[in-house]
C-alpha cells in the first residue's frame, strides 16, 4: 500500500465515497505579481487583481522579488520587513468586500423572524459586534459574573489550528429578541439561564444561584414576563437595527438596546418585574466605538528570500480547511538557494485536497534558459514534500492532490525577435504570439508541465516595462532591451477545476504586470447522513436477507436429504 499513491489508492474507492460524499463547488482567486523589490504605498489600490466584482471563497495571492535579489538579501538572514505592508493592503482591501446575505422570499404578510432560523441575521449583528481577529479558537464560554477577555490573538500559519469559536453572545452583550420566546420554570434555589451557543446557534443552559442573579441586576436590567408569551408587534424595527443604528450614530450616545420599542408584550406592557425575565443590557458606546470583524482571515503567510505565498479564506470556511504542510525548495544559487525556487501549501478543504505552489523560475532568454526552466519544475516536483511515507490517508508529493494550482513569474520567453513581438503587440494578435511562447511549446512537447492545463491568453505581455510606465523598456534606448514576454502565468492539474477568468491588471509599480486567475473548484463534503444509510439495514432488508439464508439451508438440507 506505501508503494501506491494516495491520490490512485482513493480512485479504488469511488464506488463506495459516493454513497455518503455531496460535493460543492468554492470560488477560488489566485494572483501572481512580481513586484521587483519594491515597497508598495500604504493606498495601492489592488481591486482590480483580486477581482473584486464577486468575492471569491478563497485568494491565493503569490508575490515574487518582494525584496530586491542583491548578495545581502539572497546570502544573508532573510529580510521580512515588507510583509507587513502588503498584509495590510491585502487586509485592507478584503475587509471592502460586502458578502451577499441569503434573502428569504415572501409571498403573503412577513411573518415572525422567530419562525427562520436566526443564524443568518443573528451573525450579521454579531458581527459588527465582535472584535477583529483572525483568531477563532477561543471555546471557552463565560458565565455572567466573568469579564472575558479582551486579548486576541492571531494564530495564522501553516500550524494555526482551524476552526469556530464558541464565543458566548450573552457576555459579548449581543442580543435578539426572538430569541427570548419560551417559557421558563419558576425562579426558585437556581435559575436557567438560555445563552446563545454562536457556532450552532442554538440554545444552552446554565445554572446560576439566584444570589447570583441579584448581583447581576446593574447589568442585567430589562425584563419579560414569565407568564406572558411574549411577541413582536408590527411594524418591527429591522433585525440589524443595533449595527445600523451604531454605525449612523442615529441612537443617542447613552442608550442601550433595552430602549427598543419593538419589545412589546402581546398582553401589554410589563407589570411585576420580580416575574420577568432577564435580557443583557447593550452599551452602544462600545458598539459604536468597535470596529466591524473581518470577513477574511489569513491562513498561511510564508516568505523564502524573494518569494512570498499568502492565502486567505472566509470566515466561515476556515473551519473546513486542515492539515495545513508547506515544502519550500530552493532551486537558485548552487542549485539550493532560494532566490528561486518554490513554496508549496497543502492542505484538506472538507474532504479535498488542494496544493498551491509559488515559484520563481530560472530568468534569461538565451538558448538553453528554457530547458533549465523545465529542469526548476522537475526539481521542484521531486523535492517538495508534505508528509512522511509513514504517513496514511494524507498526500506526500504534489501531484497526490485532487486539485494543484501553480503560480509565479515562471520565466519563460517568447521565441521572436523585439521587433516582431511589439508589431504583433500593437496589433493584439495574442494567437499568434502564444504559438512562439516558450511554455506553450514545452506543453505541447511534454517536457514541462504535462497534463497541466492553463487558460486563453488574451491581454500584452505582462514584462518587461519601465517602472511607473506602460511602455515596455526597450523603448528607452538607454536601458537594456528585453523582449517582451508572458512571465506571469497560472496553470492548473486535476479534476473539478473550471476556469471562469484569466486577465492581467494595469498596475504600474513594478517591470511586470499582475496575472489573476479565478476558478471554480469542486470540492467532496462528507455526509454523515448518507454514510448512516450506507451502513444502516432496514426490517424489510434485514427480511429478505434472513429468507434467502432460510431458502438456502432448507435447499442445502434436501440436496443432503436426496444424496
Amino acid at each position: 500500500m506505501d508503494g501506491i499513491p494516495y491520490r490512485l489508492r482513493k480512485q479504488k474507492s469511488e464506488t463506495l465515497r459516493a454513497q455518503y460524499i455531496n460535493t460543492k463547488e468554492l470560488r477560488i482567486c489566485v494572483g501572481t505579481w512580481n513586484v521587483a523589490g519594491k515597497l508598495p504605498p500604504s493606498d495601492l489600490d489592488i481591486r482590480g487583481w483580486l477581482d473584486m466584482e464577486e468575492p471569491a471563497d478563497i485568494y491565493v495571492l503569490g508575490l515574487q522579488e518582494i525584496v530586491p535579489l542583491n548578495a545581502g538579501n539572497i546570502f544573508g538572514a532573510e529580510d521580512n520587513h515588507p510583509v507587513p505592508r502588503w498584509e495590510y493592503i491585502i487586509r485592507e482591501t478584503l475587509d471592502k468586500i460586502q458578502l451577499v446575505k441569503a434573502k428569504y422570499k415572501c409571498y403573503s404578510d412577513p411573518p415572525s423572524p422567530s419562525r427562520f432560523k436566526p443564524s443568518d441575521d443573528a451573525l450579521v449583528i454579531e458581527h459588527e459586534l465582535l472584535p477583529e481577529s483572525d483568531s477563532d479558537n477561543d471555546e471557552e464560554t463565560h458565565s455572567l459574573d466573568e469579564q472575558p477577555s479582551t486579548t486576541h490573538t492571531e494564530e495564522d500559519g501553516p500550524d494555526a489550528s482551524i476552526g469556530d469559536s464558541d464565543c458566548n453572545l450573552v457576555s459579548r452583550s449581543t442580543f435578539r429578541a426572538d430569541e427570548c420566546m419560551q417559557e421558563e420554570p419558576e425562579v426558585n434555589k437556581h435559575s436557567t439561564l438560555k445563552m446563545l451557543d454562536r457556532s450552532h446557534l442554538s440554545f444552552r443552559k446554565y445554572e446560576v444561584s439566584s444570589g447570583a442573579l441579584f448581583d447581576q441586576q446593574k447589568k442585567l436590567t430589562k425584563m419579560l414576563s414569565m407568564s406572558e408569551r411574549t411577541g413582536l408587534v408590527w411594524p418591527e424595527q429591522p433585525l440589524d437595527m443595533l449595527a445600523r443604528h451604531a454605525l449612523d450614530n442615529s441612537i443617542p450616545s447613552g442608550s442601550s438596546f433595552k430602549t427598543c420599542t419593538s419589545f412589546k408584550s402581546v398582553h401589554g406592557d410589563f407589570k411585576d418585574s420580580s416575574e420577568l425575565r432577564l435580557i443583557p443590557e447593550v452599551n452602544l458606546d462600545i458598539v459604536i466605538n468597535k470596529k466591524k470583524r473581518s470577513s477574511f482571515v489569513r491562513i498561511i503567510s510564508k516568505q523564502m528570500v524573494g518569494i512570498y505565498l499568502s492565502i486567505w479564506v472566509c470566515r466561515s470556511l476556515r473551519k473546513h480547511i486542515q492539515n495545513l504542510k508547506v515544502s519550500t525548495v530552493g532551486v537558485g544559487v548552487m542549485g539550493y538557494i532560494g532566490n528561486k525556487g518554490s513554496i508549496s501549501v497543502s492542505m484538506s478543504i472538507y474532504q479535498t485536497f488542494f496544493c498551491f505552489i509559488c515559484s520563481h523560475l530560472t530568468s534569461g532568454e538565451k538558448n538553453g534558459d528554457a530547458h533549465r526552466r523545465n529542469a526548476d519544475v522537475q526539481e521542484i516536483h521531486r523535492r517538495a514534500q508534505f508528509s512522511s511515507a509513514s504517513s496514511i490517508g494524507v498526500p506526500k508529493k504534489i501531484h497526490d492532490h485532487e486539485g494543484i494550482i501553480w503560480l509565479g513569474d515562471l520565466n519563460y520567453r517568447i521565441n521572436l525577435p523585439y521587433e516582431r513581438t511589439l508589431e504583433l503587440i500593437s496589433k493584439k494578435d495574442w494567437a499568434q504570439l502564444a504559438e512562439k511562447d516558450q511554455l506553450k511549446l514545452e506543453l505541447k512537447k511534454g517536457r514541462a508541465f504535462d497534463g497541466w492545463s492553463e487558460g486563453t491568453i488574451n491581454f500584452p505581455p505582462t514584462y518587461k516595462y519601465e517602472f511607473n510606465s506602460e511602455r515596455y523598456n526597450g523603448d528607452n534606448p538607454k536601458a537594456r532591451r528585453r523582449t517582451p514576454a508572458w512571465c506571469d502565468r497560472i496553470l492548473s492539474f486535476g479534476k473539478g477545476m473550471r476556469l471562469l477568468s484569466y486577465k492581467r491588471t494595469e498596475l504600474k509599480l513594478s517591470d511586470h504586470h499582475p496575472v489573476t486567475a479565478v476558478y471554480m473548484a469542486e470540492v467532496e463534503v462528507f455526509c454523515p447522513r448518507k454514510l448512516q444509510r450506507a451502513l444502516t439495514f432496514t426490517d424489510a432488508e434485514i427480511g429478505g436477507l434472513l429468507s434467502v439464508a432460510d431458502n438456502d439451508v432448507g435447499m442445502s438440507r434436501l440436496r443432503l436429504g436426496e444424496g
